[in-house]
């Protein structure tokens, strides 16, 4: 048995069951290998869409996905969708062959490209340590939560090695990949420092992000809000975490509503679950009031304070801090009730110490979350005409006409906060946003991958004009393997952040404006149905495609106004 195959065989055994990429002579054994084992492989049409399908999978699935490519220009292709894995911390396997001869055409530095963009380089280096050294990747993938670049030089993978069939039989050898990371337990003391800032708090908002995104810690973040009278919010890659809570002021930052960042900024305790407090999320700091004190937990230490600074920081496992927090929360009160017992004066205020305090739940602020903390409902003015379509009003149909359970991918651009605001997710599983590099081009393949990851659910992917086009090859991957995705994209020939940040300032705009394209006929031309959407009437043709037998994907090519800039642009800009 050749190394590719050996290692092929060991990393399905330690659970990498799907594989993205495009195959060519230095990783082909290696992918037949996996496929021969068991995974499934999809193949894309370039090297930087199977990147980001791969990422998107590991997301919404919450396994370990792999990244199949070529040596040297493989990788190459590949960087830009290895730098969104790598920084949004996606646990993610990057396969690559690699070749050792300086003199060789394919030859770049592949260990140093990975470290340019956060990822953890690593080496398989001998017959014999093989197998090790792949599962040794899987494990650091999973445990430290990174995206690791593997790489398998073409000499090594041809190295004969004895039958591994022994070896993957006993449970020692994959026990080193453990199926999940570990929750890190917090320390008592920094739970009582919680309990202590929560029971002082009057208008508490718990911002929960990346490492709440489970239904356990929604669960236990729910209760502790409820006990405490907090109100609930999410970074934007957690949007859909708090669906249906009547407390929730959805997304925290700079896709909040006007009602949500008034009551953010009205806060005198913001504790952020998960959630890196950063630019983004606080939009540099301005949604922290003057006098608010700001509490950080998260299960990796050196993220505490990183973009902000802290009065608290917490280091443990959501789920696991939520719930101990609840219980120093009853152990405290018991105690306290105990001692008014003692002194006679138990009877009705130790009965009102088990209730939830009311905090920032008050009926008016409930009332006001009901009518007017959803983009959808704060009124404007739609300036759709007979060539072009406003896009809210087209996220607003759409949020109406397409199914609830759906996936949603957004591309970057100007037109980004529309979709991810306006078309409602079920859960934390319903929106894939992986802006952490913004760079556009990469919505269609993150569509695909959440499509894979969640095969029971409508797939969405909302893409401007630029990214669509840059992306376009993988219409071909959405149709091969029959995803009956709907492809909105929102088309205003230009790149539009550029126009709308230069524009104003009297800049030339030639550069990033373009002729009209009709996208729709490229979709036709790779298999798709389409339809060109100027009025809200034209999204008749959406509706009939729902009800049909959905057998072949739809793309929806909207004309969008381009008369404004969307409300959270200057603040991306802010942050260049």
């Amino acid at each position: 048995m050749k190394v590719a195959e050996a290692v092929g065989r060991a990393l399905y055994a330690a659970g990498v069951g799907q594989v993205f990429g495009v195959v060519g002579s230095g990783n082909f054994h290696l992918t037949n290998a996996m496929v021969a084992a068991g995974s499934r492989f999809v193949a894309a049409r370039h090297e930087g869409g199977a990147a980001t399908m791969a990422d998107a999978y590991a997301r919404i699935s919450g396994t370990v996905a792999a990244l199949s490519v070529h040596q040297g220009p493989g990788l190459t292709n590949a960087m830009t969708g290895i730098a969104e894995a790598a920084k949004s911390r996606t646990p993610l396997l990057v396969l690559a062959a690699e070749v050792t001869e300086p003199r060789s055409n394919f030859y770049v530095d592949q260990e140093a490209l990975a470290r340019s963009v956060g990822a953890v380089s690593a080496r398989v280096t001998s017959a014999e340590g093989a197998v090790t050294q792949a599962l040794d990747a899987v494990r650091r993938a999973v445990c430290e939560r990174r995206t690791v670049l593997l790489n398998l030089p073409l000499g090594v993978q041809a190295l004969d090695v004895p039958d591994v069939s022994d070896v993957l039989a006993d449970e020692s050898t994959l026990a080193v990949v453990p199926p999940e990371r570990a929750p890190v337990e917090p320390e008592f003391a920094e739970v009582e420092a919680l309990a202590r800032v929560l029971e002082k708090s009057r208008r508490p908002v718990f911002v929960a992000g990346r490492g709440s995104r489970s239904p356990g810690a929604r669960d236990a973040l729910m209760a502790l809000a409820e006990r405490h009278g907090a109100l609930l919010a999410t970074s934007a890659v957690a949007r859909g975490l708090f669906h249906g809570e009547p407390w929730s002021l959805d997304v925290s930052g700079g896709f909040a509503s006007p009602l949500a960042a008034e009551l953010i900024q009205e806060a005198d305790l913001i504790v952020g679950w998960g959630c890196a407090l950063n630019m983004w999320t606080m939009r540099h700091g301005r949604l922290i009031g003057p006098d608010a004190t700001v509490v950080q937990v998260d299960d990796d230490a050196s993220a505490l304070g990183a973009h902000r600074e802290v009065h608290l920081g917490v280091t443990g496992d959501v789920e696991l801090t939520a719930r101990r927090a609840l219980e120093t929360d009853d152990a405290n009160r018991q105690a306290r009730q105990g001692e008014q017992a003692r002194q006679g004066h138990q009877g009705k205020q130790g009965q009102q110490g088990q209730q939830a305090r009311q905090g920032f739940r008050t009926a008016d602020t409930g009332a006001s979350i009901a009518a007017r903390v959803r983009w959808r409902d704060v009124p404007y003015e739609d300036t759709s005409t007979r060539e072009r379509i406003d896009p809210r009003t087209l996220s607003i149909a759409l949020d109406d006409i397409l199914p609830a359970e759906r996936v949603i991918g957004v591309d970057s651009g100007n037109f980004m906060g529309y979709p991810s605001m306006y078309l409602s997710v079920p859960d934390e599983n319903g929106l894939c946003f992986t802006q952490a590099f913004q760079s556009i081009g990469l919505g269609l393949a993150t569509a695909i991958g959440a499509a894979l990851a969640r095969p029971d659910r409508l797939p969405v992917a909302a893409l401007g004009d630029g990214g669509a086009m840059m992306g376009a090859a993988e219409l071909d991957t959405v149709r091969r393997l029959g995803l009956p995705m709907v492809v909105v994209v929102h088309n205003d020939d230009a790149y539009g952040a550029e126009v709308h940040h230069f524009g104003p300032g009297g800049h030339p705009l030639d550069t990033v404006e373009f002729p009209p394209t009709d996208i729709a006929a490229v979709a036709r031309g790779y298999g798709f149905e389409a339809v060109t959407v100027r009025t809200r009437a034209d999204l008749k043709a959406v509706e009939d495609w729902l009800a049909g037998p959905r057998s072949v994907p739809l793309l929806i090519d909207a004309k969008v106004v381009a008369d404004r800039g969307a409300w959270w642009l200057e603040e991306a800009f802010r942050g260049h």
